[in-house]
């Protein structure tokens, strides 16, 4: 059976995180439905980058998801942060221990629906202040069913995190392989 994930989409979003999350999650074969807060219009990125919504978040049927995945960028984490239903479906999927994931500043709209629970996790340095949980200065951070990931240049093993969750270790490991991740830890800075 394939997993099917939301992927809400507002103005604001850091388009990396964005396009990082939903390729690899598709490239598992998983079921990204991206769903804009105002429709299935475009929306506008963090730095002018636009892409359009599969459907708007109001025709989605929550029960037919596996979990929800939260890019960040602060203004966009700030209108899902403010969608009332964005925060009952977290609630909800918290509840019935579905994956509910965020990175960057959005680990502070799982905050704002009380799913941190002094939980650990990771964001965007400076954006865990007032949180109620202990961030690590990691670039993902899985605690059962709540991942969350620390920026941009995360946003690749953050997909291959929730890859390993939702498909398994063998899909984990074929995409972590295809997608040239080794070579990235031999960086020289």
């Amino acid at each position: 059976m394939n997993k099917k994930i939301l992927v809400p989409l507002a103005n604001g979003f850091e388009e990396a995180e964005f396009i990082g999350i939903v390729d690899v999650l598709r490239r598992a074969e998983v079921e990204v439905i991206v769903a804009g807060l105002q429709g299935d219009s475009l929306y506008t990125g963090a730095n002018r980058v636009q892409i359009k919504a599969d459907e708007s978040l109001k025709n989605i049927e929550p029960s037919e998801f596996d979990g929800i995945v939260l890019p960040g960028g602060f203004e966009g984490m700030d209108n899902l942060k403010s969608d009332d239903t964005i925060i009952k479906i977290i609630k909800d999927f918290h509840f019935k221990k579905k994956l509910v994931c965020a990175m960057c500043a959005s680990p502070i709209v799982l905050h704002h629906a009380g799913v941190l629970e002094g939980r650990d996790f990771t964001c965007y340095p400076g954006c865990e202040t007032g949180l109620d949980g202990k961030r690590h200065n990691q670039a993902v951070v899985v605690r059962e069913h709540i991942i969350t990931s620390a920026g941009p240049a995360t946003a690749i093993l953050f997909g291959l995190e929730i890859v390993k969750l939702l498909c398994g270790q063998e899909t984990y490991k074929a995409l972590f392989e295809g997608l040239l991740v080794p070579l990235t830890l031999s960086i020289e800075s």
